[in-house]
């Protein structure tokens, strides 16, 4: 079955009668081989035949992949560290580290690994080569992955399903280079208070502090965790100190002490999911996530009306309000009124 899947790979090629195109056909045909071939395997990719020739190649695409992505990435104007890889030290300081286990010997997916713990910029997000430095080191690593001889496992950090390489960032490198999709690695799992999205990058990290952060002062359950989605930092500070505030007005009219805990677990359940439950049908909710209506809201709440209060009568007084032409010399309010659209 496998020399018919190979057949049927190369018969193509070998009808349009090009070296080039029997080429490509074997190349296909190695990486199929590779996606059957168990995690340890390092398969051979067909092209010359002949190693010390090809890992020279290999080098010298790997790097042109590279400065071929930095400038499509600056031409599309995208963020400049979208090719940077992940520094490890720096995330796990922004998630909040809790702990760490040693999960062993495991096979993990190469398009996983993001970032490094070694903080040179020699490799870029994809573990391609930034600098010619690299050449001989990398190509004796090339050359023995084409003669098919057995690599050790890489050693990496796994925060999230995201991996950052310890050691092995050559293996790393050449094994993305010539079509591997996998690669064994002994993986030490670090456990943080918040979690990291695949695509996150260096500018995000911001972001994620201060999202720890938020949940450090609010400590709600991971249920109500997921629906606090805010895209400026800045929020996230803000609504820290309302539901604090809506904490300390809670106890005095109880007269009572409140843990964080209980005051953000009120708060959720008597002010946020009500409120937010309101904006939706209501159709207030605006752009950007639930979390940020639900704070355009209580701010022009404020801002407007004075008041902390919700009832009926507030939120008519309110809608009312909103539909108006702003009269407010308020930058502020303009600016959230704009947001509600």
């Amino acid at each position: 079955m496998l020399a018919a899947t190979a057949f049927s790979l190369l018969v193509p090629a070998l009808d349009a009668g090009g070296v080039g195109d029997v080429l490509a056909g074997a190349d296909a045909w190695s990486r199929h081989r590779t996606r059957l071939a168990p995690a340890a395997a390092y398969p051979r990719l067909v092209d010359t035949g002949f190693p010390d020739q090809d890992a020279p190649r290999d080098f010298s695409k790997a790097r042109r992949s590279h400065q071929l992505s930095a400038l499509a990435a600056r031409l599309r104007r995208e963020p400049d560290d979208i090719n940077i890889a992940l520094p490890f030290d720096e995330v796990v300081a922004a998630l909040g580290r809790r702990g760490e286990r040693r999960l062993g010997l495991q096979t993990i997916p190469l398009d996983s690994i993001v970032g490094t713990v070694d903080r040179s910029r020699e490799f870029d997000r994809s573990f391609r080569p930034t600098s010619r430095r690299l050449r001989g080191r990398w190509e004796r690593i090339a050359k023995a992955m084409r003669r098919g001889e057995s690599m050790p496992p890489i050693d990496v950090y796994r925060v999230g399903e995201l991996h950052f390489v310890e050691d092995g960032h050559h293996r790393v490198s050449v094994a993305r280079q010539l079509g591997l999709q996998v690669i064994e690695a002994r993986v030490t799992e670090i456990i943080t208070a918040v979690a990291v999205e695949p695509g996150t990058r260096i500018a995000d990290l911001a972001l994620k502090s201060h999202e720890r952060l938020f949940f450090e002062r609010v400590p709600l359950p991971p249920q109500a965790r997921s629906r606090i989605v805010f895209s400026d930092e800045w929020r996230y500070a803000g609504l820290a100190e309302g539901v604090e505030a809506w904490g300390f007005r809670a106890m005095q009219a109880r007269g009572e002490f409140m843990s964080r805990e209980q005051v953000a677990q009120e708060w959720f359940e008597n002010e946020y999911v009500p409120v937010t439950g309101v904006l939706r049908e209501a159709g207030l909710t605006g752009s950007g996530t639930e979390a940020e209506a639900y704070v355009r809201v209580v701010s022009l709440r404020y801002l407007l009306l004075r008041t902390h209060a919700w009832d009926e009568q507030v939120f008519a007084r309110l809608r009312e309000e909103m539909a108006k032409p702003p009269t407010s010399d308020d930058t502020l309010v303009h600016r959230l009124l704009d947001e509600m659209g």
